[in-house]
């Protein structure tokens, strides 16, 4: 059960609810703030069918997503799979049709601030990237999308944003990360010359988003890297998505990061003793599942990272329990599962991520994953991902 404080429990408590409805800090930096991350599945296979699906207040999966948003009230929330548009319209319907209507017995939630940005999904690159001798199909994007901007990502907040401080790292090429892991084929690279000039690292973006929280200001670092799958022997989505996140292992650490570079071509990495909180669905577990060397160890176990603290449910134990199959496999705690996946081959999964730094007091963590029979149970079939938090003592 979440908790931010003992003035939170008794209220919990003298609602019988299981999860908090009032968020305890303000735009003045009263603690804990609560940050989190989710991928919400509001993708859809067309463009702007999102914003159709918004236009009104009855779509049943973005109910349930905000109705979850609601429950859990993080302060500042990345989510994942959220299809872009260039005007922001989609988010505002979310905000104003679904955020800010009551879910159920919720309260109603609202974020002041947001950013929201172009990612690389669905943009043509002009080159058969898939190696399916075609290059115009989905594979072919500098990230996969059947459109640009699907599977995008929106940060909602209710601190101030520093939109000056913002740094997008879409278009950094992974043949500039040094010693990136592109893949190789038996007859040598998969990717020629030509691709790799214009082959960027992101298959949606990294966005390094200042959060003003009371008087200290918070580095939101936010991806979502590829699913470590739907390849070949090459590796090339495995490989990747482990160098995506070794991107934000690098950015953090001072001696590493001299070789990144922004959209606005500004060199270096985050700057030393500035703290951050690592968000995303980074599709990567760190015992199980597909992932390639070993990817989101390299945060884990990384001396800036403060990973001690994992955020867990007893409902994922309960579904892992219950559906068998993989999951029965699998080496890692299934408390810490964030996702549910086909059990005959994949089973559930922890792919989702809130990493702060050592630097910041964790207090407390947890997944949105109620246990059969615990309010909100239902609701959790708005996706194949779990609502996952962390509380931050400023």
């Amino acid at each position: 059960m979440p908790q931010r404080s003992q003035v939170a429990i008794f209220a919990v408590l003298a609602a019988n609810l299981l999860w908090p409805t009032v968020a305890l800090c303000d735009e003045n930096g009263l603690s804990p703030i609560r940050f989190a991350t989710f991928n919400v599945s509001l993708n859809r296979p067309k463009a702007g069918q999102l914003l159709t699906d918004l236009n009104s207040q009855d779509n049943a999966q973005a109910k349930k997503v905000a109705e979850i948003i609601q429950r859990v009230r993080p302060d500042v929330l990345l989510l994942n799979e959220f299809d872009y548009d260039a005007k922001g319209i989609a988010a505002d319907r979310f905000q104003s049709n679904y955020l800010a209507m009551a879910q159920g017995t919720q309260e109603i939630i609202r974020y002041k601030h947001r950013y929201l940005a172009p990612v690389n999904t669905g943009v043509p690159s002009g080159h058969d990237l898939d190696g399916d001798g075609k290059d115009n199909g989905p594979g072919d994007g500098f990230g996969f999308g059947a459109f640009p901007g699907q599977y995008g990502m929106l940060v909602l907040s209710r601190f101030p944003i520093h939109e000056e401080g913002i740094r997008t790292f879409q278009t950094f090429l992974w043949r500039d990360m040094p010693n990136a892991l592109l893949p190789q084929t038996s007859a040598g690279p998969f990717y020629d010359d030509s691709e790799l000039e214009i082959l960027r690292l992101s298959s949606k973006s990294h966005w390094d988003v200042p959060i003003q929280c009371g008087s200290q200001t918070i580095h939101f670092l936010c991806a979502h890297p590829t699913p470590p799958v739907f390849d070949g022997p090459e590796d090339r989505n495995g490989r990747r998505n482990h160098d995506e996140i070794r991107f934000w292992a690098d950015y953090i650490t001072q001696d590493r990061s001299d070789y990144i570079y922004d959209d606005a071509k500004q060199r270096g990495g985050l700057g030393e003793g500035k703290p951050f909180v690592i968000a995303g669905d980074m599709n990567a577990d760190p015992l199980d599942g597909d992932s390639t060397s070993n990817a989101i160890n390299q945060l884990l176990a990384h001396p800036l990272v403060n990973s001690h603290m994992i955020p867990n449910s007893r409902g994922a134990i309960e579904k892992a329990r219950r559906d068998g199959g993989a999951n029965d496999r699998h080496r890692n705690d299934s408390a810490y599962d964030t996702s549910d996946f086909n059990d005959r081959s994949v089973g559930n999964l922890r792919l989702d991520y809130t990493l702060p730094s050592k630097s910041l007091t964790a207090l407390d963590a947890g997944v949105f994953w109620p246990f059969n029979g615990e309010s909100g149970r239902e609701l959790v079939a708005a996706s194949d991902h779990r609502l996952t938090w962390i509380d931050i003592n400023l």
